[in-house]
């Protein structure tokens, strides 16, 4: 949901999901992990969105959100703050909410072979009306590109995602001290919706190939968010559940996030690869954008230097696509190797800061450490 301009419920709801992404894991693995609750088994009074693991229902949330520009409590009753059973209330915007669901799934079905080409975000552009009128204004006005629209068409003279990656690992060190760099634990702070905008400790473990868990000691207890190679979890105590399996998009976001921490691998992930250019704040950036069968592309963005500056990556919901954008800076040496400082998480449901103080390269980590964490315990 949108917090900023409601922080009477920053400390009840928190920001919803954190969008995690990835490479979905192969039919073998995922068929080994347990059932993800479902939205109908968590919630009450769900009677359009059924079916759907909890991550998913709450991103799409975050979607409406998101398009209408609107709050938790905008759709549900005032009382659901600080208690997640009044959620299940009626109000007369859920009852529209479940309408429109139904249009637009009719309109996708009998239009787009069932694809989702027509979101709430289509009609809607973040206003809880669409506009009937031209906005000859915006007609006449500079454009104002999103960086994160873009398509992806090849650059004349351009250099190929081989020698992107090539540049990539020559500005972290290169192939030999990253190959060196084999797990870290590092210490900082962490600010978001879910700390009501206070600056809180965090910890992250990595440990290569691809296993990462971050630590937020919030207010109410400690956020938990654990990918252990093949499963994620968010154990929090301020989400639907104690601890929720993470699913999808979500999932293959942790995946992402665990590679990234020894980026040597990440030309691995995808099958297939393709390089354009954007641009971010004035500057020009190389895109290239890597795609699996059926799942959503990802983007990642790379400056002059060679450095990633931005991974954009997308989690299919019930009402369309929403994407997660995580921005990177403050690349400082550890043990040879360039590692980013500082990172900006934003998505529909809320914008979270991480800002390392220290980080202690190859150090031994528990495998435990990994695993899938306990429930978080209810705040008292």
């Amino acid at each position: 949901m949108k917090f900023g301009s409601r922080p009477t419920i920053l400390g009840a709801m928190g920001a919803l999901v954190v969008c995690l992404l990835a490479v979905r894991l192969a039919s073998g693995q995922a068929g080994q992990q347990p059932r993800p609750q479902m939205s109908e088994d968590v919630f009450k009074n769900v009677q359009v969105l059924k079916g759907i693991p909890v991550d998913e229902f709450m991103d799409t949330m975050g979607m409406f959100s998101a398009s209408l520009s609107l709050n938790c409590i905008d759709c549900h009753v005032a009382e659901s703050v600080g208690t997640w059973e009044k959620f299940a209330d009626e109000t007369a915007l859920k009852r529209t909410a479940r309408r429109m669901m139904l249009m637009v799934n009719a309109i996708n079905k009998d239009n787009f072979s069932g694809v989702r080409s027509v979101t709430c975000y289509t009609c809607h552009r973040g206003d809880l009306r669409p506009r009937i009128l031209p906005n000859l204004a915006a007609q006449y006005a500079v454009p104002v590109e999103d960086p994160n629209e873009i398509e992806i068409h090849p650059v004349p003279g351009g250099p190929s995602a081989d020698q992107v990656f090539d540049k990539y690992i020559q500005a972290l060190g290169g192939a030999q001290r990253l190959g060196s760099l084999t797990s870290f634990a590092a210490k900082g702070t962490f600010i978001g919706f879910e700390t009501e905008q206070t600056k809180v400790p965090v910890e992250v473990f990595a440990k290569a190939p691809a296993l990462r868990t971050t630590i937020v000691h919030t207010r109410i207890g400690d956020s938990v968010r654990n990918y252990d190679g093949r499963a994620a979890w968010i154990a929090a105590p301020d989400r639907p559940l104690p601890l929720m399996t993470l699913t999808g998009g979500n999932l293959d976001g942790a995946k992402i996030d665990a590679i990234l921490s020894f980026p040597a691998q990440i030309k691995q992930a995808f099958s297939q690869w393709r390089v354009g250019a954007t641009g971010i704040d004035d500057r020009e950036v190389r895109v290239v954008q890597g795609t699996n069968p059926r799942q959503p592309p990802v983007n990642f963005y790379f400056d002059d230097s060679g450095l990633l500056v931005r991974v954009v990556r997308f989690a299919d919901t019930a009402v369309g696509r929403v994407p997660t954008q995580i921005d990177y800076s403050d690349y400082r040496e550890v043990a040879g190797v360039k590692m980013p400082f500082k990172w900006i998480v934003t998505w529909t449901n809320g914008q979270a800061t991480t800002e390392l103080s220290e980080v202690q390269p190859n150090v031994p980590i528990d495998a435990a450490k990994f695993a899938r964490p306990a429930p978080a315990p209810r705040p008292k």
